[in-house]
């Protein structure tokens, strides 16, 4: 399996915190949210490498970062060329140009460069071993309001997504889906087609709501909590916390 890190996002809402220097650099407690993120992967699941993906304004601090990372199997940095938060590609082109510049041809485990969870992804890889498909995270979200904010799922008895929708006004569970996949092997190929028929670009989770249509996708229940770093709040209490 490879890991890919979607950090080519230019965080306006932080801003001026993040107006020249990329949010999954942050320091939260000592250490930055993607060391924080990738140091679980690389003691719970069994990938190969590490892709991620940033834009051309903040490479260069994901560069200097990867002199110093820690993690025990190669990293590979893709520029996707964008400069300015008008002119970014999408999470899902991003995905995309990363998949056919490093020659991703494993499963994928496709993670958000700004969120933490208080529990292992090596419970998430194992789960989409069990079932062989493309997966997805979910939790319990009772608020109507956080869920009109997020992606929103239906799902059968046996985990199976039925369908999807971005930000929904009236939506149709309580099941919010956070910007965590592992993308089958056999799938990959899927995401050109899926940007051909259309598919929304910006948000990775417009890939999974074109996915679940046509193929199967599973959505593992999360065993714990994760923490969006959205706004200058969210990271101010992450820090408190920490």
């Amino acid at each position: 399996m490879i890991c890919l890190v979607l950090a080519a996002g230019y965080a306006t809402r932080l801003y001026p915190l993040t107006e020249n220097f990329p949010k999954p650099l942050l320091e939260v407690g000592g250490k930055s949210i993607l060391d924080r993120i990738l140091e679980d992967v690389d003691a719970t699941v069994d990938v190969s490498k590490y892709v991620i993906v940033s834009n051309h304004k903040f490479v260069e601090h994901f560069e200097n970062w990867k002199k110093n990372c820690k993690l025990s199997k190669e990293v590979v940095i893709v520029d996707d060329g964008s400069v300015c938060n008008e002119k970014r590609l999408g999470a899902v082109k991003d995905l995309s140009l990363a998949i056919h510049e490093v020659g991703i041809d494993d499963d994928l485990m496709v993670l958000a460069g700004d969120n933490l969870l208080d529990f292992s992804l090596g419970s998430f890889a194992k789960y989409f071993e069990e079932k062989k498909a493309t997966c997805v995270m979910r939790h319990y979200e009772e608020a109507l309001e956080k869920l009109r904010k997020t992606g929103v799922a239906e799902i059968d008895d046996t985990d199976k997504m039925l369908s999807m929708e971005e930000k929904p006004q009236e939506p149709k569970s309580h099941w919010a889906i956070p910007p965590f996949y592992i993308y089958a092997k056999s799938d990959l190929a899927l995401i050109d087609k899926a940007l051909e028929s259309g598919c929304s670009a910006d948000a990775p989770g417009g890939l999974i709501m074109w996915m679940c249509q046509n193929y199967p996708v599973y959505a593992f229940e999360m065993p714990g909590k994760r923490y969006d770093i959205g706004t200058r709040k969210d990271y101010d209490d992450l820090r408190l916390f920490f």
